[in-house]
């Protein structure tokens, strides 16, 4: 008989009136790996934060290896055997690995003295238990993510773990990285730790999943065996409605206007070489290959963060140098960033203040202050523009959704009026319903004659908005294609061919 490590019995969580959460019921099993979806705002989160403990439920009950409570703490929660590996990891950068694995268990036992070997010990133990091998020695910061990925599973099994929460495990790993990690949350399922898997990557949940449960607007929609369900049937029950790519309309690009960039055997030394290219006006221009190849240091030269060695840029058949960022936003290039928490957004300001924040110089009044009335116009009117769902734009930006923040950002520069617009993976992390949405204001943008680079190794993602690939290796553009003559497989064969390997 299959025994019951979590339950969650009709529970119910609301925030200033807006019900997150609707009397949710959920059963986690011993040894079952549970994929937990749904669109950002659909209650996912909040969820995963009573279970830990960080929120407590309006009403409901929660069941750990038969122990009942009302509400849990996160002490609690810990000692329930569960534990939760969010996608910053939770690690000591400036500590070491075996410091990082021991460091909870020392301090829980008032010990006041180091036993250096007793470290190395029970973090070596831990690390050969998922069969991993890393340096003890090598400080957290260093390591790259999977490891500090691999890092944060074994703290968890190294404290006991009897179900392990993973929040987006995916977002930041290779293909290859992305196996390893499947094999190790099996080898946890041999051993009777669940695992509640949360993402927006409905081929991976096809993958891994013993069971889907699918969320939205704070209920349960879907709870059933992963193995009856196809990814179509999922988008529809995240979203309530069917998500049709097959009539997806591309831009059109004027082969016989000047091009809008060109880029000559661009250089930046150690990332990549000889670098050339063009975009059309109305074109959506797709970069892609494995992490390592260049493509996202080439977006950052062409940014002017990491400005090349050597080459030529010419926009609209001028030669610019780009040497700061700011060189570049005088020549109208736009970057939305991969990270938008860190690097695209100011999450305590308000969302007004993040759309005007590149326009500001623009809306003072004859008296050289800032107009109120004028930000609130131009935000309002890109709030509403690219739809992004909020009350009002005073609320923080950190309380929009992720797919919301991302169009946030998105509007920020649009509101300043790009030429091009280079965007780094646009939709990670991003449910599947605001992914489309993006997707056909991508589209759109390009229709409307705006040059657009989409850096990312989301082959769906690039075959459903591109007009056109390039593909790098090892820091040196090795192939070209045009959409039409590609298909999904082909340019993920040719993404992982010859794949070892940097730029000299």
């Amino acid at each position: 008989m299959t025994s019951k490590i979590l339950q969650v019995k009709n529970i119910s969580k609301s925030f200033a009136g807006v019900k997150a959460l609707d009397q949710i019921s959920l059963t986690i099993n011993e040894g079952e790996i549970v994929c937990l979806v749904g669109e950002n705002g659909s209650g996912k989160s909040t969820l995963v934060k009573i279970i830990s403990g960080v929120y407590s439920p309006d009403n409901g009950e929660i069941i750990i290896n038969d122990h009942s409570y009302k509400k849990l703490t996160p002490i609690d929660s810990m000692r329930e055997g569960v534990q939760v590996i969010y996608q910053d990891f939770s690690l000591f950068p400036n500590l070491s690995v075996a410091e990082n694995l021991v460091i909870n268990e020392h301090l829980s036992s008032g010990k006041k003295f180091v036993n250096w070997k007793e470290f190395d010990h029970i973090a070596a133990k831990g690390l050969a238990e998922i069969n991993v091998s890393i340096p003890l020695d090598m400080m957290a910061g260093d390591l790259s993510t999977a490891d500090r990925q691999l890092i944060a599973i074994t703290k968890a099994t190294l404290a006991k773990a009897r179900v392990i929460i993973m929040d987006e495990p995916t977002t930041a790993l290779t293909q290859k990285e992305i196996h390893s990690l499947f094999n190790i949350i099996m080898d946890l399922k041999k051993k009777g730790i669940s695992t509640i898997f949360v993402s927006h990557k409905l081929n991976e949940v096809t993958e891994i999943a013993d069971r889907t449960v699918i969320f939205r607007n704070g209920k349960k929609v879907m709870d059933q065996d992963a193995k009856t369900l196809d990814i179509k049937t999922m988008e529809w029950y995240m979203t309530g409605r069917e998500l049709d790519k097959s009539g997806i309309q591309f831009s059109h690009v004027n082969q016989q206007t000047e091009p809008l960039l060109e880029v000559e055997n661009l250089t930046l030394q150690g990332k990549f070489t000889n670098v050339t290219f063009s975009l059309n006006p109305g074109e959506v221009l797709g970069i892609t290959g494995l992490l390592g190849s260049g493509r996202t240091e080439l977006a950052l030269s062409l940014f002017g963060e990491t400005p090349a060695n050597s080459g030529e840029i010419r926009i609209e058949g001028k030669t610019v140098s780009i040497k700061s960022i700011q060189d570049a936003m005088n020549n109208r290039i736009g970057y939305v960033p991969e990270d938008r928490v860190i690097e695209g957004l100011f999450l305590d300001q308000s969302i007004s203040d993040n759309v005007v924040v590149r326009v500001i110089n623009k809306l003072v009044n004859h008296l050289h202050l800032i107009n109120p009335q004028s930000i609130s116009q131009v935000s309002n009117e890109w709030i509403t523009r690219l739809e992004v769902k909020t009350p009002n734009g005073n609320l923080p930006a950190k309380s929009l959704s992720g797919g919301n923040q991302q169009r946030l950002v998105l509007a920020k520069w649009l509101a300043s009026d790009p030429k091009l617009l280079i965007l780094n993976s646009p939709t990670v992390g991003v449910d599947v319903g605001s992914k489309a949405s993006i997707h056909e204001l991508i589209r759109n943008l390009a229709n409307q004659g705006m040059g657009i680079l989409i850096i990312s190794d989301d082959v769906p993602e690039l075959m459903q908005t591109c007009n056109r690939l390039i593909l790098m290796r090892r820091g040196k553009i090795t192939n070209e294609f045009k959409r039409e003559t590609i298909t999904e497989e082909l340019l993920n064969k040719e993404m992982v061919a010859n794949r070892s390997g940097m730029v000299q």
